[in-house]
């Protein structure tokens, strides 16, 4: 029977839920794995991908399902409990189902977003471990990040402090890094603001070289977007290599490779290219893998994981970060491009709260109460809001999937309300399920697992939105038309500049396009809801991640290091002294 969500807290769902998760030795039978194939970590054991891949490869790949959403509220509109519930709904249906989903960072744990589990009874297990640094692999991305930061600043200490002569007896060569051109900085995996402009190196000239320099949260690194793009062991090694730490005072990229410090990187992360197992509140697996943010990188849980799900599972659910516009362009473009894989099926999920927004309700922010608007019967509201959601079932449409519309319930919720959602979402060709996982698991998401099967069985012409041989301008232009609904693109001259340069170098030619915009908005205005007409997208710059392969468009500011806010999740985190158990997560 499914726990009482409006009773319980997620953290006491899970408490409970956990003391009959499945042990490794279970995992083992449930996956079909062999002896050697799961590496042990308590709870939270690993999966060797490189063994399971050599042993499974000339097995056929299971049904590839995506999620992804409407443009949200500031609340979220539940993705990963949605993806929780679609694998538990599957799993009634007596289906072998598993997923993947991303890991959390401790900034957002520890802030207001709280561990993005899921919720309710749609909730990933073990919530502590999964939420407080599961099995390292954030940590080993750190301590290779910042060794590529320490790499550098002794370097430019040493260069600073000895001749030509004196470098070459230290079998050392001039760099000759320009301090005030630096890309990286260092990462700690707390949203720390005090943090996002520093001055290292106070001191003497034994205490390194001091600098301006900055910090990011732990997820932001390309480290970690390397990780969830990398292809196996041989790809990520090589991606670590090629990341520009630098730029020389001529303005050549100074690299990892240049700095001799690639290798370590290498071995500091070579554990971290093995999914970590866990598991839904009703036990089917769950792979979590990779966290990369989803503006200046892909957003999505890696492509290991998913080769992985796809032949260890009949169904293979996985979800990208933010709403269509971002995460599903991304994973449509990029993840797909880069691992081979088509998808079956993308799962589009809706909030009648979101939609409420979107045709005009008033402002929602974390930490306030939310407005009666959204708790009362509107239906005017709801038809005007689902304007967003159709714009973003046909960019679905558009790569040659069938979306299949997922009405997350809310308690507040009216039946005319969910119906009128549901009714708007077939007109537009998609079908449609109003699910109730966060109050019943599995049983609330049946209407859901059967759309999905359904919608599995349906042909695919799978087709990308543009061509690898596009100029990254024109790449831009069509995404901004085609998936924001922008009527064109406006380039700033230093990222004008910037783009015809990597437009002229063959060498870029085959970098993935990573749009950086908000996610509350299909516009780069977060204040602008529904389907905005006739505005221009500003691209203020350009990025370049030469490990990860990526070039950013900017539209607008994006800050790496997010704040912490005056009340956060913290302050209501503890432990149970007398058990061991943490409290307060959410």
């Amino acid at each position: 029977m499914p726990f009482d969500a409006t009773q319980l807290k997620d953290w006491q769902i899970a408490d409970e839920a956990e003391k009959n998760m499945p042990t490794p030795e279970e995992y083992m039978e449930l996956l079909g794995l062999e002896k050697e194939e799961l590496i042990p970590f308590g709870r939270t054991p690993k999966v060797d991908f490189l063994k399971v891949m050599d042993r499974a490869k000339d097995k056929a790949d299971g049904k590839y399902i995506e999620v992804t959403a409407i443009t949200p509220t500031p609340l979220g509109e539940g993705k990963t409990t949605a993806t929780m519930g679609l694998m538990e709904g599957l799993g009634k249906r007596g289906q072998n189902v598993g997923g993947a989903i991303r890991q959390p960072s401790g900034g957002p744990t520890m802030n207001i977003k709280g561990s993005a589990a899921g919720g309710g009874n749609a909730l990933l297990i073990p919530m502590t471990e999964f939420s407080l640094g599961l099995t390292g692999d954030i940590n080993d991305i750190m301590n290779s990040h910042n060794l590529a930061m320490v790499a550098l600043n002794a370097r430019m200490q040493h260069e600073a402090n000895y001749d030509d002569a004196q470098l070459a007896q230290r079998n050392l060569k001039r760099l000759d890094i320009d301090p005030k051109n630096v890309e990286m900085g260092w990462i700690m995996d707390f949203a720390a603001q005090g943090l996002r402009n520093i001055i290292i190196g106070l001191g003497g000239k034994k205490d390194g070289f001091m600098m301006q320099s900055k910090t990011g949260i732990a997820v932001s690194s390309e480290l970690m977007a390397i990780l969830a793009v990398a292809k196996d062991l041989p790809d990520l090694r090589e991606r670590l290599s090629k990341i520009i730490v630098a730029y020389d005072k001529k303005g050549n990229p100074v690299t990892t490779a240049d700095l001799e410090v690639d290798g370590a990187m290498c071995a500091w992360m070579r554990n971290t290219i093995n999914p970590t197992l866990c598991c839904t509140v009703e036990h089917q697996p769950c792979f979590v893998h990779a966290g990369p943010f989803a503006n200046i990188a892909i957003g999505q849980s890696s492509i290991i994981a998913d080769r992985l799900g796809l032949k260890l599972f009949d169904y293979h659910v996985t979800e990208s970060g933010f709403a269509a516009d971002i995460g599903f362009e991304k994973f449509w473009n990029v993840k797909c491009r880069l691992s081979g894989l088509k998808p079956n099926v993308s799962v589009l999920v809706a909030t009648v709260r979101a939609l409420k927004m979107h045709g005009g309700g008033p402002t929602v922010a974390p930490g306030r109460p939310i407005p009666e608007e959204y708790t009362k019967e509107n239906l005017a509201l709801v038809e005007k809001g689902c304007e967003n959601l159709v714009h973003l079932i046909k960019v679905v449409q558009k790569s040659g999937i069938k979306p299949v519309v997922c009405v997350n319930r809310f308690f507040s919720d009216t039946d005319a309300e969910l119906a009128l959602v549901k009714k708007i979402a077939e007109q537009a060709g998609a079908r449609a399920a109003i699910s109730d996982h966060w109050g019943s698991g599995g049983d609330g998401a049946l209407e859901l697992a059967d759309a999905v099967m359904d919608a599995c069985n349906d042909e695919v012409d799978f087709k990308y939105l543009y061509p690898l041989e596009m100029p990254l301008r024109q790449r831009v232009e069509t995404i901004a038309k085609e998936v924001y609904g922008a009527a064109g693109v406006d380039w700033a001259p230093l990222a004008e500049e910037k783009a015809k340069k990597f437009e002229a170098d063959p060498k870029y030619a085959d970098f993935s396009t990573m749009m950086v915009k908000t996610h509350l908005s299909l516009t780069h205005d977060p204040t602008l809801k529904g389907v905005p007409k006739g505005w221009r997208l500003p691209i203020r710059d350009v990025l370049v991640y030469g490990g990860a392969k990526f070039l950013c468009p900017m539209a607008g500011a994006i800050s790496l290091m997010p704040g912490t806010s005056s009340n956060p999740a913290y302050r209501r985190i503890d432990v149970d002294t007398d058990t061991g158990r943490v409290t307060g997560l959410f």
